[in-house]
């Protein structure tokens, strides 16, 4: 009986982590026609406060839980400004300016990344394989670099936009890599809840003077109701959905195994790039997507202990 609880804690555990991955890819590539309508700034102020009313019961500190130190309340605060506030602006920008499969493409490299800033941050070993897979990444983003421009985004786009644009995405990447390990710290003091609900009004806190700037000069009327829709399913995923998916799974399966759902991440955003926005997928898009994927099997699927070069 306690092998099948366990058994079941554990599926429970990793359709958690694929769910969230899942979502991760659909919104990076959704907000695309967001940025088109509202600014990026504002969007982003729009996206923490509409998450902000949603998360108001989990800010309630659970009476199990120790009070926070300022060591931790310094981690959570960086867990926002990288992997909330800075990354929401690197990504919208970037997907602005490309397309969502190059978005799937550069975001395969955040496993590589992680694994890069576990070693230069928490001194975990780092082997052959992993930079294997940093080097795949680099492959994938470089072939996405000499594309033809505007090949993959509808309406076209100049060359140089779309260099500054993959660049502003793996900034992403780095911001979703120093989340990752702060948050392997913060996991073991706050609960999953609480933690989305913190690092989400410390991005609230960052975005409101440019959101009240920007929204003073924006026309709320002219965004028709399935913009607004699109916006709620968002901020609501990228704000509240993803993360409690992700730290929920994380008290059941151990982080190394956790980072093999995040193939799921860059297919999503490619898959929702080509049925949902209409983007064509062309001859290197598709090799720069499988070998990014290689890099993610590299940086993520366990291989034989005999194998680490």
């Amino acid at each position: 009986m306690r092998f099948v609880t366990s058994s079941t804690h554990r599926l429970v555990a990793s359709a958690c982590l694929a769910a969230s991955m899942i979502l991760v890819g659909s919104y990076v590539a959704l907000s695309k026609p967001l940025a088109a309508a509202f600014p990026v700034l504002l969007l982003a102020w729009l996206r923490f406060g509409i998450a902000a009313i949603a998360m108001l019961p989990w800010l309630r500190k659970p009476a199990n839980e120790p009070p926070m130190q300022p060591s931790t309340r310094r981690l959570v605060f960086l867990e926002s400004f990288l992997g909330n506030f800075l990354f929401s602006i690197c990504m919208i920008y970037g997907v602005s300016m490309t397309s969502a499969v190059s978005a799937g493409v550069v975001m395969a490299a955040i496993p590589a990344a992680v694994a890069v800033a576990s070693w230069l941050l928490l001194r975990e070993r780092v082997t052959g394989r992993t930079w294997a897979a940093v080097a795949c990444a680099v492959v994938g983003i470089g072939l996405l670099a000499i594309a033809k421009p505007g090949h993959d985004m509808p309406g076209g786009g100049s060359q140089g936009k779309a260099v500054l644009g993959h660049l502003l995405l793996f900034a992403a990447v780095l911001c979703e890599a120093a989340y990752a390990v702060i948050g392997k710290k913060l996991t073991g003091t706050l609960g999953p809840k609480r933690i989305s609900a913190l690092i989400n009004l410390w991005g609230l806190a960052l975005a409101t003077p440019f959101g009240l700037y920007f929204a003073a000069q924006f026309d709320f009327g002219a965004v028709s109701a399935g913009l607004w829709t699109l916006l709620l399913f968002y901020a609501l995923a990228a704000s509240v959905w993803t993360v409690w998916l992700w730290m929920t799974g994380l008290r059941t399966i151990p982080a190394a195994q956790a980072g093999v759902f995040t193939v799921l991440l860059p297919v999503s955003a490619a898959l929702t790039g080509v049925l949902a926005l209409g983007e064509r997928m062309g001859a290197l898009e598709l090799l720069a997507l499988a070998i990014a994927l290689v890099g993610v099997a590299l940086a993520t699927l366990p291989g034989p202990s005999v194998s680490d070069l």
